[in-house]
């Protein structure tokens, strides 16, 4: 039985790593331009729970999904295959 990389991208939600292919920050143009295309087209996931978008993962399908999380975590919990379940504070501070 093979196992797949996981990335947790906030709330118990998770996507296989080998399908991003790439975090952005969600207040960049690119970003924003991005998020109203995959909404346009039914390609947008959205895994805020309510709270802030604070970056999108496009993966290999063209689908984008919203974080809670700053890309920095993201990318944190890709290198340092830190996926736990529990919510990091800082990730919520506004």
């Amino acid at each position: 039985m093979s196992s797949f990389p996981i990335l947790n991208v906030g709330f118990s939600n998770v996507v296989f790593q080998d399908r991003i292919l790439v975090i952005l920050q969600s207040e960049s143009a690119g970003a924003k331009r991005l998020r109203s295309e995959a909404k346009d087209s039914n390609r947008l996931i959205d895994a805020t729970q309510g709270r802030k978008t604070r970056s999108l993962l496009v993966l290999h399908t063209g689908h984008v999904v919203l974080s809670a999380l700053r890309p920095e975590s993201l990318t944190r919990r890709i290198e340092g295959s830190d996926n736990s379940i529990d919510v990091e504070e800082e990730d919520f501070d506004d």
